[in-house]
């Protein structure tokens, strides 16, 4: 899988997105040939090498005719619709505009139709967005990953006033992604750049495992002391490839040892870890300092409900920390067969290993409410479903 990484140790920008893509060898020309499907006249880009505190980088600047009109959504997506681009390319774009006009909406408490794109609906931004979504197809991303996010601090000035570093749309388009600040001063996490990356991504976090291809640097415009504002972009292919059937998720697997915890507790936490979105919890026991007895328990779930979790641990049991790790989850894609036997319908899962049936499942509580309701045996029920599966569809219960 054909994996494109955003390590945004110095935030995140169009044009930088832009730079590191030419960088990773998207051709400048070609890109600019798709450009030209937006009809967008006398626009082109400016693309040069600089330094970037020894780092050397492409800066990507649009170069376009003033306009002061603002512009709606629809006005947006008209211009993307009416070109020849690619559908995949054109579909992405909107998406990525159509999440920017809902943070503005949500922040102004309006209609999305509504929004004025006052600070990104300028040429620039739609060049920067549409360009990306095409340097994505032309290097055949299959993946996208991002680092936690360096914001910056202190002030920025907009339209409507001065504002904390985030902005309030940058701050909701970056909802349950790990980002930070650092005593780098500015904003260096743009609406422009803080959309692309939370519409493409699916993860956060670490470097994924990598056949690492290449590494390029996007330049930003400002200058820091010792601090390179450049975004790093690294592609490659995920060494453990799926096979057909196969999913690789990126998890998070939260663990704490508690040794003065009721059982109660325990099992109310587990309840509730489920409820809010947990893939999986379980409790080991384990043995801790002064020869105590006591609990690990261990909870995994999605990179966007870590916080959720975390908070759940810390006000329901009596722990002062937690060990929190990215991990790899490699499952089988499972299909649901419904089986009609004659004790009455029950669901069947059957999973699949490069191309091969490895497990026949039948759906327990199911078979549990017919066994009950015939007062028969639960083997009897579960054995009958599987036969029954194995006549009708030829597919092996062993």
């Amino acid at each position: 899988m054909r994996t494109l990484y955003f390590d945004c140790f110095a935030g995140a920008s169009g044009n930088m997105i832009l730079g590191g893509l030419l960088g990773l060898g998207v051709a400048q020309e070609a890109l600019e040939s798709e450009l030209a499907k937006l009809n967008l006249p006398d626009v082109s880009l400016n693309s040069t090498i600089v330094d970037r505190s020894g780092i050397s980088a492409a800066h990507v600047e649009v170069v376009a005719p003033d306009q002061k009109a603002h512009r709606h959504l629809s006005d947006i997506v008209k211009i993307i619709n009416d070109t020849s681009l690619d559908d995949s390319v054109r579909k992405m774009s909107i998406a990525i505009f159509s999440r920017l006009a809902e943070a503005e909406a949500k922040v102004h408490g309006t209609d999305v139709e509504k929004v004025h794109f006052h600070e990104v609906g300028a040429i620039d931004a739609i060049i920067d967005i549409v360009g990306a979504c095409i340097g994505f197809q032309m290097l055949h991303i299959d993946h996208f990953v991002c680092s936690e996010i360096n914001v910056g601090s202190g002030f920025v000035e907009m339209e409507h006033g001065t504002f904390p570093v985030p902005p309030p749309a940058v701050a909701e388009l970056l909802r349950n992604i790990p980002v930070y600040s650092s005593e780098i001063i500015g904003e260096l996490i743009t609406p422009t750049g803080a959309a692309i990356i939370s519409t493409v991504c699916d993860s956060y976090g670490q470097l994924p495992k990598l056949k690492l291809e290449a590494t390029a640097y996007g330049a930003g415009t400002r200058l820091y002391d010792r601090f390179p504002n450049v975004l790093r972009l690294l592609i490659g292919e995920t060494t453990a490839a799926a096979k057909e059937n196969q999913q690789v998720d990126d998890l998070v697997l939260i663990e704490t040892n508690l040794d003065d915890t009721s059982a109660q507790v325990l099992g109310f936490v587990m309840e509730r870890a489920f409820e809010l979105g947990a893939l999986d919890c379980w409790f080991t026991a384990i043995q801790m300092k002064k020869n105590r007895p006591a609990t690990m328990l261990s909870v995994l779930c999605s990179h966007e409900k870590r916080s959720a979790i975390s908070e759940l641990l810390y006000k329901e049991t009596t722990t002062l920390g937690l060990r929190v790790r990215p991990v790899e989850r490699e499952c089988l894609s499972r299909e649901i067969f419904k089986v009609n036997s004659r004790f009455g319908s029950v669901d069947v899962k059957i999973a699949k290993y490069d191309g091969q049936i490895t497990n026949v499942m039948p759906e327990y509580e199911q078979v549990r409410s017919l066994a009950l309701e015939h007062s028969v045996a639960f083997k009897t029920v579960h054995d009958e479903v599987l036969a029954e599966l194995t006549r009708n569809s030829k597919v092996s219960a062993a």
